[in-house]
């Protein structure tokens, strides 16, 4: 028989761990997972050399040498959400049309499909609101249909994008003496970006604005500071540190990797 003194002893060491393991400060973030599947329709846009698409409205310049290469999409402004989306992952099967192919392929969102309110939703405004759509780089759409269907319908979800980001959060400079115009790269975890802060050792955490796409901007004199971020992601709200980043003799025009990422 167990004793008052020991059962109260056990109920407490108890409650001591259960209130450990549900407390909110020492939640254990699991990583990103995929969504459900959704219906939508996709289109492509360029040619088989992809170079109509690069640069595009999230900022990321050259998608082949900072490596995202062809299998990318254009978002309707539906999921677009203001550039929130550019990073994120999407899987996309066609369906329901003779000219898929059986499969699926994996784009990043690297840009936006603008409405065009001259034509009808179904009929030329494909990414007019609300649809969701997706205007994909031709490499990509090959891969899911024959190009001569133009458009098709299709399944999507959002995945993790740490099967196709590899390495760190990379960031590329832009601005000038007083603004730093920070491009967010090669995002893991959920592949999106919602806020970010800049460190110079002479100072203390200073907020980024969202600029555009996935651009975020400081006002400030940062020159000759060993610099660390803090970013949080638009969709899961995880907040990672990427502790010096760029040495003290950083410059505009170059790319910087820590050595940190989302999951």
């Amino acid at each position: 028989m167990i004793s008052f003194h020991h059962s109260f002893g056990f109920c407490f060491l108890l409650t001591i761990i259960l209130a450990w393991s549900i407390s909110p400060t020492r939640a254990v973030y699991h990583g990103y997972v995929p969504s459900p599947w959704t219906l939508a329709h996709a289109t492509f846009y360029g040619d088989e050399s992809a170079s109509a698409t690069m640069g595009g409205a999230c900022g990321y310049g050259n998608l082949i040498t900072n490596g995202y290469g062809t299998d990318t999409a254009a978002l309707s402004t539906t999921i677009f959400s203001d550039g929130y989306a550019c990073g994120q992952c999407y899987q996309i099967r066609c369906v329901q049309s003779p000219w898929c192919y059986t499969g699926y392929t994996t784009v990043t969102a690297t840009n936006l499909c603008p409405p065009n309110w001259s034509q009808d939703s179904n009929n030329g405004g494909w990414c007019n609101p609300p649809r969701t759509h997706f205007d994909m780089a031709k490499p990509a759409f090959m891969k899911i249909a024959q190009w001569k269907a133009g458009i098709v319908p299709v399944m999507y979800r959002r995945v993790p994008c740490d099967g196709i980001r590899k390495g760190g959060i990379r960031f590329s400079f832009q601005g000038n003496g007083y603004w730093l115009l920070v491009y967010v790269m090669n995002v893991g975890g959920a592949g999106d970006i919602h806020e970010m802060w800049v460190k110079g050792t002479k100072t203390g955490w200073i907020s980024m604005s969202h600029n555009w796409g996935a651009s975020y901007q400081a006002f400030a004199t940062l020159q000759g500071q060993v610099l660390s971020f803090r970013l949080t992601s638009y969709t899961t709200k995880q907040t990672i540190t990427a502790y010096n980043v760029a040495p003290a003799n950083w410059n505009l025009g170059l790319t910087y990797q820590a050595n940190v990422n989302f999951h």
